[in-house]
């Protein structure tokens, strides 16, 4: 192996202070909601699918519990927490970033993991549709058993729950995700007191460690035990969250919480479940809630409510930026962006992304009705998102680490393969309910594919009647027009050839501006970007420049606070004599576009519902002058 140059790209280390704590105290609170909440159907699920309704076994049980354990110390500890946290971008993590930072360390476009990040984002979106709809229902569950009169009230709680948590997204998540951590904390201690008590119930559960017994049961069960494994396989969902989360808290903060709290925590609750069933078989009907006397047991269900909701709202959150992510990646058209404080830029509202998941989680809720229905449907999503995660993840190793590519493909292979055993143990369950999140996933690759192609195929058709912006300079030098005070400035995707906002406003008012900037908008494949290089100025001659903004996939970009810096460099202009210039098209159907006219016009309608420019770049309005034009593609 090649010594590994890892420095530039691994996380900053946080320093064990009170900032440390405080992280770490947060990554309880919002990285590990997902799968703390993972025992509520986990352990009951991989049973019932083990025993088809017949009597529990011991052999059943262990083979289980040892089939969770091993799959929280593979999947969970050994490829996010140990090794995916490493491989930021800038120290940012997630499917999208692991594909900018792929896509930087080849040097090039690469197209397979362009198609790898799309899936994995689409996968990502899918899991947070699934998350509040299996967590919520399965918390409020406990109602059957706490009062078997209200079972046909679960469904309209879980809803009211769901409604109630997508409304209140407008108004930010600040003040709610100040009390994830204390919430969750008293949630993982409560799982491993529920454990520690039961564990006596029968002690020999803790033959469950020896890996002999999920290989064992898996050899055993043929087919029967895939099927089982992608039951197993929701105890590990939400292990991508701990990568996704990665620059919100850091690499440190989160090892300690998992290490120290959070990994004990749940393997004692999974291991107090198991001995629990087998002293008393009966309590697979719900081991979760037959763990407490019925004294506590409201008060747990309304403990378990809350945890499934900071779990929801930790992938809602983590959807909006992924789209976010997606939209200055140039995957998707603009959709607004609202910011709900006003010193965290990370806390945003997409409201199109906000209605498209409260619809989907509803029809979920709908559709099956209990935890039980959709557990089938779950899984498929994460171990997708961790297929890509995994073969992206040989790319850094190999050729941004310098590793040999058979050395990282050793690491890799391995747990790529892990994966993908899971994947198929959750296709086998297609039928059952699987086949929601691949038809989300298509759907959402379709909507990528074609701004991709459509976009490509409008910036290939106005090439061709563009003008080289030097021929026009030269032009208007030899027969200038009238020249007007003040600047125009006017965006463009590609500063070499003039805007089509210039070329009608010469050829109708026929004027020039004394000050003319042809203005790019460039988003770099890292996270952030330093305010040093932010701007880039350049003359071309009296009247024209060239100015080129640079932003972060994850930053928002402010045209504005951008240009202020542009004045510190020398730049004199005032913001009130200063006019931008933006072009509006109007798009057409084309029969010799290159795509189908079924995909033209899903193109021109995803170019009509993308946010208007001038609020996206959140110029003010009262100085946008838009230039319509109509092209057919």
């Amino acid at each position: 192996m090649a010594a590994s140059d890892t420095s530039a790209d691994t996380p900053q280390e946080v320093p064990v202070t009170t900032g440390f704590w405080a992280l770490t105290l947060g990554s309880i609170g919002v990285v590990f909601g997902d799968i703390g909440t993972s025992p509520l159907y986990a352990f009951r699920e991989a049973v019932h699918n083990a025993t088809h309704g017949g009597p529990v076994s011991r052999e059943i049980v262990l083979g289980v519990l040892s089939l969770i354990l091993w799959s929280l110390i593979v999947v969970v500890t050994i490829k996010y927490v140990l090794l995916l946290l490493r491989a930021d971008n800038n120290g940012e993590g997630g499917t999208l970033s692991l594909m900018a930072l792929g896509q930087r360390a080849l040097g090039r476009r690469s197209w397979v993991l362009l198609a790898l990040g799309v899936i994995g984002g689409a996968m990502f979106l899918g899991d947070a549709m699934i998350t509040p709809a299996i967590s919520v229902l399965s918390a409020v569950e406990g109602l059957k058993i706490a009062a078997p009169a209200l079972e046909h009230y679960v469904v309209p709680l879980a809803i009211v729950i769901l409604v109630c948590l997508f409304a209140v997204q407008s108004r930010g998540t600040a003040m709610v995700a100040s009390a994830f951590g204390p919430v969750m904390i008293i949630w993982f201690l409560t799982l491993g007191v529920m454990g520690l008590m039961h564990i006596s119930d029968d002690p020999g559960i803790v033959h469950a460690i020896n890996p002999i017994f999920a290989v064992q049961f898996l050899l055993t069960h043929g087919i029967i035990g895939l099927v089982i494994l992608g039951a197993v396989f929701l105890a590990v969902t939400g292990g991508e969250a701990l990568y996704a989360d990665l620059g919100h808290f850091g690499r440190k903060p989160i090892q300690a919480a998992w290490f120290y709290f959070v990994l004990p925590c749940l393997l004692l609750n999974y291991f107090g479940q198991g001995a629990l069933v087998l002293a008393h078989p009966e309590a697979i009907e719900n081991p979760f809630y037959r763990m407490v006397p019925e004294s506590v047991l409201v008060p747990l269900i309304c403990l378990a409510t809350a945890a499934t909701v900071i779990a929801s709202q930790a992938v809602i959150t983590g959807a909006f930026s992924l789209v976010r992510q997606a939209i200055q990646l140039g995957l998707l058209p603009r959709f607004e962006v609202r910011y709900t404080s006003e010193t965290h830029a990370g806390q945003i509202y997409l409201p199109r992304v906000n209605v498209m998941l409260l619809i989907g989680v509803l029809l979920l809720v709908g559709l099956f009705r209990s935890s039980s229905n959709l557990a089938s449907a779950y899984g498929i999503a994460v171990s997708t998102t961790m297929v890509c995660d995994g073969l992206m993840c040989f790319v850094v190793i190999w050729k941004l680490w310098n590793w040999r590519a058979a050395t990282a493909a050793a690491l890799i292979v391995p747990l790529v393969i892990v994966d993908l055993t899971f994947l198929t143990a959750n296709l086998l369950k297609l039928l059952q309910g699987a086949w929601v999140p691949v038809l989300f996933g298509i759907l959402m690759a379709g909507l990528v594919w074609t701004w991709r192609r459509g976009t490509a195929i409008l910036i290939n058709k106005t090439r061709r009647t563009e003008v080289p912006l030097t021929d026009l300079i030269k032009s208007l030098e030899k027969r200038p027009p009238h020249i007007v005070k003040g600047t125009a400035i006017f965006l463009t995707s590609d500063p070499a050839y003039v805007p089509t906002a210039l070329l009608h406003n010469l050829k109708h008012n026929k004027v020039l501006h004394e000050h003319n900037v042809i203005l790019t908008i460039h988003t770099a494949e890292t996270p952030r970007v330093d305010v040093a290089d932010r701007v880039r100025m350049e003359k071309i001659s009296d009247k024209f420049s060239t100015v080129r903004l640079t932003f972060g996939f994850m930053e928002s970009p402010n045209v504005p606070k951008a240009l202020a810096i542009a004045r510190k460099l020398g730049w004199q202009f005032d913001i009130m004599s200063t006019s931008f210039f933006v072009s509006r098209r109007s798009l057409k159907p084309s029969a010799q576009s290159g795509m189908p006219l079924w995909q033209d016009h899903l193109f021109i309608a995803m170019s009509r519902s993308a946010n208007d420019a001038t609020d996206y770049f959140q110029i003010p309005t009262g100085r946008v002058v838009e230039v319509g034009t109509q092209v057919t593609i």
